[in-house]
């Protein structure tokens, strides 16, 4: 019987190695598995590669990854906002290595990594120091950068719902980087807020299929709060 149900965040990430390259679903706080990256900072895993749209918020969620200096590489399309300053002193003293990349194509690196393309050809980047050392390419008289897929050891995400198959669904913008996180790793763990009998959710509304989706652990949007309290 398929059952990707696991009791605990902890049980969850508890196998992820120092040196792994984790993809972190959410823009910003919307979507983020914030449980999944507490319990990943109690598990102790460092020298991490962290892809991610953002650099952190504040001091929690992956901000607080960062500052238990877990974290070696980030690729992020958006590393500075009035709450990165977590991020901002890291990258300042040199503790922490940046790849900047625009974010549509970062979604497109993902969703490369996932589909099994060897690389692409884009116009974002053209021109600018982004494509320094990068191949380039005229296409039909507009120039173009070749990138390639990003993929990663694990992805955790957030849905809304879930089968014991694996099967989400998300709720609303939270939605964002999962889908293409889930197809792009490994080995993908989903956090989400209830998980329901097979047959329960529409098979048109299902976004993720479980064939990609390793691990499920239900933390209930209560127990979210009360977490988020507690940290404030």
């Amino acid at each position: 019987m398929i059952n990707k149900i696991l009791l605990s965040v902890t049980e969850a990430v508890a196998d992820i190695p120092d040196g792994a390259t984790v993809m972190i679903g959410g823009f910003g706080p919307a979507g983020m598995p914030a449980e999944l990256i507490d319990a990943l900072i109690a598990q102790g895993a460092k020298d991490l590669t962290i892809v991610n749209n953002n650099a952190g918020n504040g001091e929690t969620g992956l901000a607080a990854l960062l500052k238990a200096r877990r974290v070696r590489k980030i690729l992020c399309s958006f590393p500075r906002q009035t709450d990165s300053y977590v991020f901002d002193a890291l990258y300042r003293a040199g503790e922490i290595e940046l790849e900047l990349v625009p974010q549509g194509n970062l979604a497109e690196r993902i969703r490369a990594g996932g589909a099994g393309i060897g690389a692409f050809f884009t116009p974002t980047g053209y021109g600018t120091l982004l494509a320094e050392g990068k191949e380039t390419r005229t296409i039909d008289g507009r120039g173009y950068v070749l990138e390639f897929p990003i993929r990663a050891d694990y992805a955790l995400i957030k849905a809304e719902r879930a089968d014991r198959w694996g099967n989400l669904v998300y709720r609303k913008t939270a939605r964002n980087f999962g889908p293409i996180m889930a197809t792009a790793a490994r080995c993908t763990v989903a956090q989400v807020n209830r998980i329901v009998e097979l047959g329960e959710l529409d098979p048109e509304t299902i976004v993720t299929p479980g064939i990609y989706v390793k691990r499920i652990v239900r933390v209930a949007r209560a127990e979210q709060t009360v977490v988020r309290a507690a940290a404030a």
